[in-house]
């Protein structure tokens, strides 16, 4: 549990940092616009539960989720868990015995997404507004598969030690020319689907699993290879949802051919 002293220690450094977004937001309210606050007990109400909520939030993240993700990448990465020498552990033939430590990030990229709640929020409004033609589950399923895929990719990067701008680069590349035969309807959403994954779930987990196997892995550097992971997992949704929206199109477009086959193909004579 924490301690007392450490309590009043976040909880001071978060009233410092929220201060300042009251402050402007109230300034604005009652300079700029020159109206009176709305409901303002309801509004103090609202601020002391986000005060509460991040000061608990920061110590979880301190004494929870940072400690778990790094003692199970240093699990995953052990010489006896993987089977294999120590001095063995390093570059791209170790990278096969990493299995687990890919199939562990995948999973937890999937399930942090789909529990994302600025991407349920995302997602629920895209459906509300195309009248049900983005489907808030469909969505959120792409941009988890992209987030799995892309904290995978991540993990095997760390694991052989490979430039991170290599992948970045030929990954933007493959959004440019996706985003040339997208439908111009799912490109916006999905640019900010990259954005909606990054948040308070899906953040902390990931950074403490690159923190983690960075440090597990023999002639890893935590600074230099530990951090990136956000990266991919701000990426890869990019492309699954472009994906998702060309893969819908074409089918669409496929059954409206076999739908116009259908009604075009003649009538045999009775007689």
């Amino acid at each position: 549990m924490p301690s007392l002293a450490n309590l009043l220690e976040v909880f001071g450094e978060t009233l410092r940092d929220v201060v300042p977004i009251v402050a402007i937001l109230a300034l604005f309210q009652l300079l700029v616009l020159r109206r009176p606050l709305p409901n303002p007990k309801r509004l103090v109400e609202g601020f002391a539960c986000v005060l509460a909520g991040l000061v608990l939030f920061l110590l979880g993240l301190e004494y929870a989720v940072f400690p778990v993700g790094k003692t199970m990448a240093a699990q995953f990465t052990a010489p006896d868990f993987l089977g294999v020498d120590a001095a063995a552990m390093q570059g791209e033939a170790a990278a096969g015995s990493y299995f687990w430590i890919y199939a562990f990030a995948f999973a937890i990229g999937f399930s942090t997404t789909i529990a994302e709640p600025a991407l349920i929020a995302v997602a629920l409004k895209a459906e509300e507004l195309s009248a049900g033609a983005i489907r808030a589950w469909g969505l959120r399923i792409a941009v988890a598969i992209g987030v799995a895929m892309g904290i995978s990719l991540g993990a095997y990067r760390i694991v052989i030690g490979a430039p991170l701008h290599y992948f970045i680069t030929a990954g933007y590349l493959v959004v440019v020319v996706q985003t040339l035969f997208a439908p111009k309807l799912i490109v916006p959403l999905a640019y900010d689907s990259g954005g909606v994954t990054t948040s308070t779930v899906t953040v902390p987990l990931v950074a403490a699993l690159g923190l983690g196997l960075a440090e597990s892995i023999p002639g890893r550097s935590p600074l230099v290879d530990g951090f990136g992971l956000i990266a991919f997992a701000s990426l890869f949704p990019m492309m699954t949802v472009m994906a998702y929206a060309q893969s819908s199109q074409w089918r669409a477009s496929r059954n409206r051919a076999r739908a116009n086959t259908a009604g075009s193909a003649p009538e045999e004579d009775p007689t």
